[in-house]
C-alpha cells in the first residue's frame, strides 16, 4: 500500500489532557503527526483536532479505530479532501537585499493573495492563508530571497455540507 497524506477530524470533551492522550495514541504506534490544531468549538464543552498525518489505508484506519475507542473523544473522522475545506494559516520573514526585492516579493503575495506585514530595510514578513501545496509552492518560489524565518499554524478543516 501506498502512503499518502490523510486530514483527520477530532471532536472531543474540551478537558485538561485530551491532547495529550491523542498525541501519546500517535507515539506509542510511532506514527507521525504532520500538523496539528486545536479550538473550542461552538459549544464549550467540545474541541476540534484536526491533525494530518502521512500513512497507508490500513494504517490511517487503524489509528482512527483507536482513537474513536478513546472515553473522551466523541467523532473520529477521516475527511476527503476533495469534500472538505481546509487551509492553513503561515507567516514567513523573507529576506531582501534591495529595493527590487521588496517588489518582486510584494508582487508574489499578490498573486497569492498574501498580505505584507512589516516591512524593514532587510526583510519583510508575509502572511498567506491556502492549502498546505500553495504555501509550499509560495516557499519555493520565495526560497529565492531567503527565507529568515517560517511559523505555521498546521491545517484547519471542515467537511462541506452534504457530504
Amino acid at each position: 500500500m501506498t502512503a499518502k497524506w490523510s486530514i483527520l477530524s477530532i471532536l472531543a470533551e474540551n478537558k485538561p489532557g485530551i491532547l495529550f492522550k491523542v498525541t501519546h495514541l500517535f507515539r506509542s504506534r510511532n506514527f507521525n503527526i504532520e500538523s496539528i490544531s486545536v479550538g473550542v468549538t461552538e459549544n464549550p464543552e467540545y474541541s476540534r483536532m484536526t491533525i494530518t498525518t502521512v500513512g497507508d489505508e490500513r494504517q490511517v484506519a487503524q489509528i482512527v479505530k483507536q482513537l474513536d475507542k478513546m472515553i473522551d473523544t466523541v467523532e473520529v473522522r477521516q475527511l476527503d479532501e476533495h469534500k472538505t475545506v481546509y487551509r492553513e494559516l503561515c507567516i514567513f520573514k523573507i529576506r531582501l537585499g534591495d529595493a527590487e526585492d521588496s517588489m518582486e516579493v510584494n508582487k508574489l503575495a499578490g498573486a497569492y493573495g498574501a498580505k505584507v506585514h512589516d516591512v524593514r530595510r532587510d526583510s519583510m514578513m508575509v502572511e498567506l492563508t491556502a492549502t498546505p501545496d500553495q504555501i509550499r509552492a509560495f516557499e519555493e518560489l520565495a526560497g529565492r530571497f531567503g527565507i529568515l524565518e517560517v511559523a505555521r499554524t498546521g491545517v484547519a478543516a471542515l467537511q462541506r455540507s452534504g457530504s
